[in-house]
């Protein structure tokens, strides 16, 4: 099925959408092929006006009422018309759009890793665009093109067929050249897109990262760099526009010679009496009538070329399958009591070489670590970088996907419940805080906008951060900006915390969320967490001793293996590396100590 699907023409797939409003479209094109229809009637009416003046006879009230009345309803009809396939090139965008941003919400770390922010918004922006312009406005001159063609051509035969078969030889011109440049305004359409994208990559990564460039004083090498990335995009563009311009000057030049050929015989026959003079004005009428759409064959074309290429581009995304997704037989249970078993869980993150293969000296996140854990109970797990402690609560959230009866809660495989399920009753709090770019108040209390008032302080003060919000002049109204840049690193993972502790979900996962905050301030989060949390399970991150004393039991982690499990006693008893860790800690800890005591700076003593 899947294949299927990226093997259609993309421009097939829209059609659906395009159904779904079919009352609007066709109701639109019928009003618009209305309003030509009426259009080819008006030369009629000046054909007769015309004779009547070369035979002297004045009485022109009667075309011109009825040139008058047609122009009146035609306008209406044009008028509705465009509207409403406009209207439905808007709804296609939208729906199109919401349906990419509900699919790349689905999305795991495999696809992020293969197509970057810029290149997304790129195409859920331009791309769409390109999609809304061809539906609303290239749709209706390709139907105009054949009905006002056919039309024309009827009424032109009607009125003088010898005139008109001149025009036959001409029309095959039409297809050969327009189908050769069409084939290459559609490879350019994508090469300029493409283009797009990657220019929206480095300028959205630029601005993320603006403080590293700025404090690494790379200002200029990155105006050089969007310099020559932005000088490519330019010369895609020209070569694009090219062809665009070629498209439509050969059209122009199709319907010139036309003209030239209906003037040249038509007015021969009128020197001979074979047409009258108002046949031959109704003639060129007509002949501007079946032309007009034709000269703007170039653009329709170009339009179609590009809504193709941008329509591919988006099913490419809406193509991808989910890496992590509910089980066709995944049931919730009723309620979740916070007990939690790991049975020989192994995982390996994906990295591969480009082309295609494993690195050498690749080794997994987490290999066969077993660990039970009580409803109630405060867990922390402790281990050098790289050890998987952030991998293991990934897992227990399923933000990455484990094995079938690898993992459990209340005696049940994660994976045969509900991922809403999960994520509403397991919350993780991550290592790397992100804010968003609105008030204070509502990054905490996120997950529910219409919380009390109490609740968002509550949560405040139980991650230390009344104090600062009372600092603040607006307090909760406080707009911490995007990515919460007007707060500092430690303020930002109070904010995250306070986030996940106003939940009280059963079970809270804290990945190394003390990072950036003093000593001091992690001992009062931690004695409050531990009457906060009473009753509820609880699993912390750490890479530091003291952090990890507080726990009920500790977990070491090494290459991915547990290498230790107990209490803080236990394990300072065994002298195993929890207890190396904990006298390298405590060294450095008194070193800073006396450092501070006797004025001397770390950057003195690094000296």
């Amino acid at each position: 099925m899947e294949s299927a699907r990226r093997t259609q023409n993309p421009l097939w797939r829209l059609v659906p959408l395009i159904h779904r409003n079919g009352w609007r479209f066709w109701g639109g094109m019928a009003l618009i092929n209305s309003g030509r229809l009426l259009e080819a009637f008006m030369p009629i009416f000046l054909k007769m006006g015309i004779d009547r003046i070369a035979v002297g006879d004045m009485r022109l009230a009667e075309p011109a009422l009825a040139i008058l009345g047609l122009m009146f309803v035609r306008y209406f009809a044009f008028n509705f018309g465009r509207r409403f396939v406009r209207e439905v090139g808007v709804q296609v965008a939208f729906e199109l759009r919401q349906r990419l941003y509900w699919h790349l919400e689905l999305m795991g770390p495999k696809f992020f890793a293969g197509y970057t922010t810029g290149d997304l918004m790129a195409r859920a922006i331009n791309d769409i665009s390109l999609i809304r312009q061809m539906i609303g406005m290239g749709t209706r001159l390709l139907f105009v093109l054949g009905f006002s063609g056919i039309i024309a051509f009827a009424f032109m035969l009607h009125q003088a067929a010898s005139l008109t078969v001149l025009l036959l030889p001409a029309l095959p011109f039409f297809g050969i050249f327009g189908f050769v440049l069409a084939n290459r305004i559609f490879v350019q359409s994508t090469i300029v897109q493409e283009g797009f994208s990657n220019l929206s990559a480095q300028v959205q990564e630029n601005l993320s990262g603006i403080r590293t460039i700025q404090t690494h004083a790379q200002e200029d090498h990155e105006i050089e760099r969007l310099t020559a990335s932005s000088s490519l995009y330019a010369r895609d563009y020209y070569r694009l526009m090219f062809l665009n311009s070629a498209l439509s000057a050969w059209m122009l030049a199709i319907t010139g010679f036309t003209t030239l050929l209906i003037v040249g015989f038509g007015g021969a026959q009128v020197m001979e009496g074979t047409i009258t003079v108002g046949t031959f004005t109704a003639m060129l009428f007509y002949l501007g009538m079946m032309l007009s759409p034709v000269k703007e064959g170039g653009v329709m074309v170009t339009m179609f070329q590009r809504g193709g290429s941008a329509a591919a581009r988006i099913f490419e995304i809406l193509d991808h399958e989910p890496e992590i997704r509910d089980a066709p037989d995944a049931a919730p249970i009723d309620t979740i009591g916070g007990a939690i078993t790991v049975s020989g869980l192994s995982y390996h993150h994906q990295a591969r070489k480009s082309d295609g293969t494993r690195p050498k000296g690749d080794w997994p996140a987490l290999d066969n670590v077993s660990l039970d854990i009580k409803p109630g109970e405060m867990i922390a797990v402790l281990g050098r970088v790289g050890s998987g402690k952030s991998t293991l609560l990934r897992l227990m959230v399923r933000l990455l996907d484990p094995a079938p009866g690898t993992i459990f809660l209340d005696g049940n495989d994660i994976r045969q419940l509900p991922m809403a399920q999960v994520r509403s009753q397991v919350t993780l709090v991550p290592q790397d805080p992100f804010l968003f770019a609105t008030r204070l108040g509502h990054n905490i209390s996120y997950d529910n906008p219409d919380r009390e008032l109490e609740e968002v302080w509550g949560a405040a003060q139980s991650a230390d951060l009344e104090t600062t919000i009372n600092r603040f002049p607006n307090r909760l109204e406080t707009q911490v900006g995007e990515r919460g840049v007007t707060l500092s690193g430690g303020q930002k993972q109070r904010a995250s915390l306070a986030r996940g502790l106003i939940r009280e979900t059963p079970v809270l996962l804290l990945d190394d969320c003390f990072s950036s905050v003093d000593t001091e301030t992690e001992e009062f989060i931690l004695s409050r967490l531990k009457v906060l949390r009473a009753g509820r399970t609880t699993m912390m991150v750490s890479h530091r001793v003291s952090t990890a004393r507080h726990a009920d039991r500790i977990v070491v982690l090494e290459e991915g293996r547990i290498a230790e499990i107990g209490t803080h006693q236990e394990l300072l008893k065994a002298g195993g590396l929890y207890a190396t860790l904990e006298k390298a800690q405590g060294q450095r800890d008194a070193l800073t100590k006396a450092l501070a005591e006797t004025g001397v700076t770390a950057a003195e003593d690094a000296s």
